[in-house]
């Protein structure tokens, strides 16, 4: 028999050849045995064929194969040299494939918890090869900011329920309000998520109503915590009561969403948009220090900026004027301004040079 097309794949069957996405990393590797979700994954990815036990295909394909042996493993060995070619990076593009299928099906088709959480699992036992300055996901664009936004949400979130000393069991649960914090945007016109001029009053108050949206859907959706619902209803909100939807002020708001604020906002301007450009994540960090005096809560961001911030001396970065340098000392009391050597030696103290900024973590 030979390869299979994803379509007449069942559930339960044995992969006999690794499955590689367009990009080449190993989606599936060979030996697994197939799960429903794992059907939508392999279309998520635009797989069609498939090699299973029972497949002939491999003694049939063979001989053709030792000819093209040399340059498949030289292949390989360029995939395991590639920097986003990790095991974070593997678990990560399945995550988002999920989450995008997920929120493609909602409201129509009930949300696959149990999956969504079983997949998340599996991305945070990488959780310590994540950075949250220097990762960077294989596939970007920026149609699929949504999906990319809850999945970086989620692994930043746990970071720093993690930081924060919150008890373990509120980690993976401060993942989960991250993962679908903006499940109600599946519900709102897709033409003003993505529109590249300025939204008019009404067009902002119905991208506002995600909030609502989000919340009244999860209501519905057994087996998560009341924080995750929550935090969908009251990431917007502000200490200082100036949020929205419903204007709740301090200790009014579920600790999951004020972590999952920081971790929104954090990715939300660090990545690109249809509407403006992806901004230096060290500046990014000083405009969430701002929002610490009334906006957001004070001890996580300090703790999220302490914690972002604890890069190695002699980490490379890329200066605003183009200069490419090092860290060379961090004061933890303006942890965004290291003192940084560039090329020739000199010194730059960004505490004091307040025109440069650090656009970018090279390695």
């Amino acid at each position: 028999m030979p390869s299979l097309s994803v379509a007449d794949v069942k559930p339960g069957s044995k992969i006999i050849k690794d499955v590689i996405t367009p990009l080449g990393g190993v989606l599936f590797a060979k030996g697994k045995v197939l799960l429903p979700r794992d059907m939508e994954i392999l279309q998520a990815f635009m797989i069609e064929l498939v090699e299973i036990e029972g497949s002939d295909a491999d003694h049939k394909t063979a001989d053709s194969n030792k000819g093209s042996a040399k340059t498949a493993s030289t292949k390989a060995v360029a995939i395991v040299k590639d920097k986003n070619s990790t095991p974070l990076h593997d678990e990560y593009d399945k995550m988002l494939a999920l989450i995008k299928n997920s929120y493609r099906s909602v409201p129509a088709v009930t949300l696959p918890i149990y999956e969504l959480r079983s997949q998340l699992e599996a991305l945070v036992v990488h959780i310590k090869d994540y950075h949250v300055l220097k990762f960077v996901p294989r596939m970007l664009n920026e149609q699929d900011y949504n999906y990319h936004n809850a999945v970086l949400s989620a692994l930043t979130s746990y970071k720093i329920a993690q930081w924060c000393n919150y008890p373990q069991k509120d980690w993976m649960q401060a993942a989960i309000a991250g993962l679908l914090h903006d499940i109600g945007n599946a519900k709102v016109d897709p033409s003003l998520l993505h529109k590249a001029e300025p939204l008019n009053s009404a067009e902002r108050e119905e991208v506002r109503m995600h909030t609502t949206y989000g919340y009244q859907f999860l209501r519905n959706v057994t087996a998560i915590n009341e924080g995750v619902r929550l935090t969908a209803l009251q990431h917007h909100e502000k200490i200082d009561g100036s949020g929205y939807p419903l204007r709740l002020e301090g200790s009014q708001i579920h600790f999951y969403a004020k972590i999952v604020a920081v971790a929104d906002i954090y990715h939300a301007m660090t990545r690109e948009r249809a509407y403006r450009k992806a901004e230096s994540p060290y500046l990014v960090l000083e405009q969430i220090l701002k929002e610490s005096f009334g906006k957001l809560d004070p001890v996580i961001v300090q703790t999220f900026l302490q914690k972002t911030t604890e890069l190695y001396t002699g980490t490379k970065i890329r200066l605003s004027d183009g200069s490419i340098g090092e860290i060379i000392f961090t004061d933890r009391s303006n942890p965004t301004r290291p003192m940084v050597q560039v090329a020739g030696g000199r010194i730059v103290n960004l505490a004091m040079e307040r025109e440069l900024n650090i656009q970018e973590i090279i390695s």
